[in-house]
């Protein structure tokens, strides 16, 4: 027992003596374990999940694709639920806040993860939206190519394309006898995208994509030796992998795709569509209180709408959309007229940033056109995060095809939501902010990334911005488009709504594009519960700014409140709501 200056506390507990540096000593050392297992279980996720660690700029795994084979599947669920036992025996007594937050996320994902599988949620691998024959070359644009080893294990890659898509044949075929089947009529459009690339000659394949430029770094023999590798590979691997996956999906498994758009239509499909809400949205709602909000939030939308309407001339807001239809003012002239808009607006907003935000991104961002091969099908914009270091900047992907029946109202407010102060400011930050573990840096909680997402699209307004009335309208049009979301998601996979009935309601209650209508109809079909996220995140981060407004009065400060929401990264809603209630009370108390 120490004396002197380290006179002893003493605290009995459990008839045993302990002394406080012992306790402390103790919890260092059990937080010190918490983190070496963290970073164990992360070295893991990126060993198996290559993709993920390439898109991150880990490089080491940068010759494979993630093994999607029913076997790993099942062993990684082994895996899952030893990490898992392993978390919950961990004592986080003596833990500071944010130490038991870490293990209380982690458990929490991990418990997701086992969920989803014992769900048979995997066993859909093929769909038009996201499926394996997308994610592939989708992958292209987050690898570097800086040198030839880069290429070396791309043309790996390429050649390892048949045994990444005869696994997703296989596990499709499980999925198809365990009833686990996507709808019939989205798998006839994969066939559609599967014959497309099989089809485009090798020197125009978006596997090709990397040939077009070559770094100085990689001599001309290699070039010119890589280049025919490459284009073999394309031609004899590649390409008859995606047409033999082409015929398996025409022949034996769309016939087999369900009629009913609905997810209530597979087993336990009520079921997976609760973990589903429940995921995506970090709350308790139950889809029919989710319904009943999104019905609120389009009356309330549209009588905005509808006063901009008749600050216009128009009588009503049905007129004037359907003036707005054919004004040539509001439609793009070019695909780049469509890019250059994009870029405008995200320097309008750049030096704005400050007077909003302690924390900034230090990763660039970049406007670029979408892949033709992705365009049909694809939705308006998506953003491509960058790399923590910054080497590969963050990419805001803009569908540029069928521009002409594009309208320009809305790329302001999808410039923010896209762009920054949206999810490239988000993402940038929370992958760099220091002393955080990197599974928190990159956490990925949907209801959290796409609320702030269409909070910031309204930050613009609070700011000054939308001074065209046209632009503001573009911007209740995504709101709209948001609320919608929450009727038709639920519509769908809760109260059995028919596609068609989707497309009647989204027609009557939106400005969108029919084109974009299709495919958006399609996504919440194929992707259950995720369109929830958006409204659901905004209008929680709306009401703990307002609560926190209240709460603090003059000592209220936007850049304050934003930065304690961006700090600790991308959190479930639940766990953001308790940390910015004790932000509020520890504010109350300083003052």
């Amino acid at each position: 027992m120490k004396t002197g200056l380290w006179m002893t506390l003493i605290v009995l507990l459990g008839g045993l003596t302990y002394s406080a540096p012992d306790q402390a000593q103790d919890a260092a050392q059990r937080v010190k374990a918490l983190h070496a297992l963290l970073d164990e279980q992360w070295q893991h996720t990126l060993q198996e999940d290559p993709e993920s660690a390439t898109v991150l700029g880990d490089l080491r795994y940068n010759d494979r694709w993630i093994d999607g084979s029913l076997a790993h599947a099942r062993s990684e669920r082994e895996v899952t639920a030893n990490f898992l036992k392993r978390f919950v025996a961990i004592d986080t007594a003596g833990f500071s806040e944010e130490e038991k937050l870490n293990q209380q996320l982690m458990v929490r994902q991990l418990k997701a993860s086992l969920r989803a599988f014992d769900l048979k949620l995997y066993e859909m691998p093929i769909d038009q939206y996201q499926g394996v024959h997308l994610r592939l070359p989708a992958l292209i644009s987050s690898i570097p190519f800086d040198n030839t080893k880069e290429y070396e294990q791309y043309l790996a890659r390429l050649r390892a394309i048949p045994n990444a898509l005869a696994q997703a044949t296989d596990v499709a075929r499980q999925g198809a006898r365990d009833g686990m089947m996507p709808p019939r009529f989205l798998l006839e459009k994969v066939v559609v995208q599967l014959n497309r690339i099989a089809e485009t000659a090798s020197t125009d394949s978006p596997f090709a994509k990397p040939l077009k430029h070559f770094p100085d770094s990689v001599s001309m023999a290699d070039q010119q030796r890589l280049r025919a590798a490459i284009i073999a590979a394309i031609d004899d691997d590649v390409r008859p992998a995606y047409r033999r996956l082409g015929e398996f999906v025409a022949k034996e498994y769309a016939p087999q795709g369900r009629i009913e758009p609905g997810v209530w239509k597979l087993p336990k499909g009520d079921e997976i569509y609760r973990f589903d809400v429940a995921q995506m949205t970090t709350t308790q709602q139950n889809p029919e209180s989710i319904h009943a909000l999104g019905l609120a939030e389009v009356k309330r939308i549209e009588t905005d709408m509808t006063a901009i309407a008749k600050s216009q001339g128009y009588p009503d807001l049905a007129s004037f959309r359907a003036a707005l239809k054919v004004d040539p003012k509001v439609h793009p002239v070019s695909r780049e007229d469509i890019l250059n808009r994009y870029r405008g607006f995200i320097a309008q907003m750049q030096p704005e940033l400050p007077k909003l935000f302690g924390l900034l991104p230090k990763t660039k961002l970049e406007v670029v056109p979408v892949e033709a091969y992705r365009e049909k099908g694809f939705q308006i914009a998506s953003y491509q995060q960058g790399t923590p270091d910054g080497s590969r900047p963050g990419q805001l992907y803009v569908n540029t095809g069928d521009f002409a029946h594009r309208t320009t109202m809305d790329m302001e407010s999808i410039a923010y939501h896209e762009g920054i102060p949206g999810h490239h400011l988000q993402l940038s930050i929370a992958q760099t902010l220091p002393g955080l573990p990197a599974f928190r840096q990159q956490a990925d909680y949907t209801a959290y990334i796409e609320g702030w997402a269409l909070y910031a699209e309204r930050l613009g307004k609070d700011i000054g911005f939308y001074k065209d009335p046209l632009s503001d309208y573009g911007r209740l049009t995504g709101e709209l488009w948001r609320a919608d979301r929450l009727v038709l998601d639920t519509g769908v996979h809760y109260k059995h709504w028919t596609r068609q009935q989707m497309v009647d309601f989204f027609h009557a209650h939106s400005d969108v594009t029919d084109s974009d209508i299709q495919s958006e109809v399609d996504r919440y079909i194929v992707w259950p519960g995720q369109a929830l996220a958006y409204k659901v995140g905004q209008l929680k981060i709306l009401e703990l700014r307002e609560r926190a407004r209240k709460a603090l009065g003059e000592r209220f400060n936007i850049r304050d409140f934003h930065d304690e929401i961006l700090s600790a990264g991308a959190l479930p809603l639940d766990v953001l709501e308790k940390r910015v209630d004790a932000w509020i009370e520890t504010k109350k108390a300083d003052a």
